[in-house]
């Protein structure tokens, strides 16, 4: 551990449970070690940042809810677009509120624009903390460039451009726009390094890879295997929390698993798909809204995952066999690396019907090279440091810097 003194820290993320979830930990560990953390979150995470002692600092924000993932759209530019306009009317308010109570540091999701704009403002180092995958040498020219090119030339990827150069200018930063949102001053990466692509291409001097930095989980409650489990192997079936309207999926895993006298199946189904479309649920398939995901996968022998950042590193830290189908964004990367691995198998939605999914969980499961895969991808993830580590680098930061303002306790 290092030795910096109590600061004041300040942390922006935005109300989505794959962007809090994945530093909820370090911020609890941050504040054990004597430090004041002012966390920027919309008010529906507020309660869950105030547990971790932090003081929540609520913002208003225009960005879709987890509750409405069809409001993102279907085109590039309605994924990165909301953004920008969330950054724009956020900041002003965000100063607002740290006005006279400045931080000595700022953590950052790769989200939060507003962020890196303050700490410029304050002249403060900021550090992001990142839910996925960082760009590696020569991600612009193989990845965004391609990527965006189509938007480059369109009327409004145009004008998304120019008014971002526009508020970039307004706050007296020179970096490209792109530039700004992918290449952080400094970046602590809270997945595995095992499943960032081209890893040996990230420039260490920039980026940590700590893994996963799990707690306890106890304030999420328990899962008991049923007596009617007992000896049987247990398969965990879930999508995370926002791409889970999916009730044919769901019926497809019951049926999968429903005949065969060796498996329990705890099948979570998110918020957003009605238990009575699932039809005649087997006696050996229990379904919940919601589990808590960790306490099942240390007791599990398999996970059928959508492959998000969260999911895909407890799967590793447990060495549970996964089947991956992704839903969106990060998690086709996600499902790729866990493959390629040799620790899960990816399977499209298309193509996840009962036979298939029984046959991959099934031969994953009867695999010894999976098993021994995966025991060493474990050890090496958990000699990645996870929260004591990220929590060290974030000291570091302090230490360096050359201002280290008095706490102000309320």
């Amino acid at each position: 551990m290092t030795s910096a003194k109590p600061a004041h820290i300040a942390m922006f993320s935005i109300a989505a449970h794959g962007h809090v979830n994945p530093s909820i930990e370090v911020i609890r560990e941050l504040v054990a070690r004597g430090h004041r953390v002012s966390y920027a979150i919309p008010a529906s995470f507020a309660e869950k940042i105030a547990e971790t002692g932090a003081t929540p600092v609520i913002w208003h924000s225009t960005l879709p809810t987890e509750e409405e993932p069809e409001a993102w759209g279907t085109e590039l530019i309605d994924n990165i677009e909301p953004f920008l306009n969330d950054a724009v009317q956020a900041l002003p308010g965000l100063a607002a509120a740290f006005e006279g109570d400045e931080p000595d540091l700022v953590l950052h999701d790769v989200t939060s624009y507003p962020a890196r704009v303050l700490a410029h403002r304050w002249g403060v180092p900021a550090v992001s903390l990142s839910p996925n995958l960082v760009a590696w040498t020569g991600y612009e020219e193989e990845v965004a460039a391609p990527m965006t090119a189509g938007l480059r030339a369109s009327e409004r990827g145009r004008a998304y451009y120019a008014r971002f150069r526009a508020w970039l200018d307004e706050n007296g930063i020179a970096e490209d726009s792109d530039r700004f949102v992918g290449r952080p001053r400094r970046g602590i990466v809270l997945i595995p390094r095992a499943l960032q692509p081209h890893a040996d291409r990230v420039d260490p001097c920039v980026y940590t890879f700590v893994g996963a930095c799990q707690g306890d989980r106890a304030a999420e409650g328990t899962w008991h295997r049923p007596a009617a489990a007992e000896g049987k192997k247990v398969l965990l079936v879930s999508l995370g929390s926002a791409f889970t309207k999916q009730p044919a999926f769901y019926r497809a895993c019951a049926e999968a698993f429903g005949d065969l006298p060796d498996w329990h199946v705890v099948l979570q189904i998110g918020a957003f798909t009605d238990e009575a479309d699932l039809g005649s649920v087997p006696a050996n398939v229990e379904v919940h809204r919601w589990v808590p995901q960790l306490d099942v996968l240390r007791q599990a022998d398999a996970f059928i995952t959508h492959a998000g950042a969260g999911g895909s590193q407890e799967g590793l830290a447990t060495a549970t066999p996964m089947v991956a189908v992704p839903q969106a964004v990060d998690q086709f990367g996600n499902a790729d690396a866990l493959q390629a691995l040799g620790v899960a198998r990816h399977v499209p939605m298309e193509e996840a019907r009962a036979s298939t999914l029984r046959e991959a969980v099934l031969a994953l499961v009867a695999d010894p090279a999976v098993a021994a895969r995966l025991e060493d991808v474990r050890a090496e993830t958990a000699a990645e440091g996870g929260t004591r580590r990220a929590a060290d680098l974030i000291e570091a930061e302090l230490a360096a810097s050359s201002v280290v303002r008095p706490i102000v306790r309320s």
